[in-house]
């Protein structure tokens, strides 16, 4: 029998990775600021014309949670900063198809596995 187990897999740090996961923050940052600018442009038109007070407070909820967004993607950056090339950074989880027979150790079956990569490649899997 095949069941669908989670496995994590983690990324080695290293100095294209680091680039490429700084790039992706910079890009997220940067979308987060235009949208941003952009409730915060309808935020004015809305209170120039003075409409719907709800609608006026929901662009400046709007607006605070992207800063907020902002303010974690801030941290993280500084996160990657200080961290060594060589660590391990938990990317994703994915499913896997997992074979289960009769008299198999439930255990140790199902214990967590995971998958490592480098620059792409798969360097290691771990069963504990």
């Amino acid at each position: 029998m095949q069941i669908i187990h989670r496995v994590a897999v983690m990324q080695v740090l290293t100095e294209r990775s680091k680039e490429k996961l700084l790039a992706s923050f910079a890009e997220k940052k940067q979308m987060l600021e235009r949208e941003c600018s952009q409730l915060y442009f309808q935020l004015r038109k809305h209170e120039k014309e003075q409409q719907n007070p709800n609608m006026i407070e929901q662009f400046k909820k709007a607006i605070e949670k992207r800063k907020d967004d902002i303010k974690i993607i801030d941290f993280q950056i500084a996160q990657v900063h200080t961290l060594p090339l060589g660590s391990e950074l938990k990317e994703k989880e994915v499913d896997a198809l997992l074979t289960i027979e009769a008299g198999d150790d439930w255990h140790e079956k199902t214990a967590a596995n995971t998958i490592v990569i480098k620059d792409g490649k798969v360097i290691e899997i771990r069963q504990r």
